[in-house]
């Protein structure tokens, strides 16, 4: 299935959301969109992914 991730076109199998984010890498505190939607952390496990969804994920960036 292809998707829009942080607005770059990639091919996934992950059919969650939680599941792409394991597949990319994501780990820690996270927000994340669907199609201009927020998604909370807990509905990530059962969060279905579409051909075409526009997934957004913004990751807490440390150092000073």
């Amino acid at each position: 299935m292809r998707i829009d991730l942080n607005g770059i076109p990639t091919e996934v199998r992950a059919v969650h959301l939680a599941d792409v984010l394991t597949a990319f890498g994501y780990r820690g505190a996270l927000a994340t969109a669907l199609n201009g939607r927020f998604i909370p952390a807990a509905a990530r496990l059962t969060t279905v992914l579409h051909d075409g969804d526009r997934v957004e994920v913004l990751a807490q960036m440390e150092g000073g």
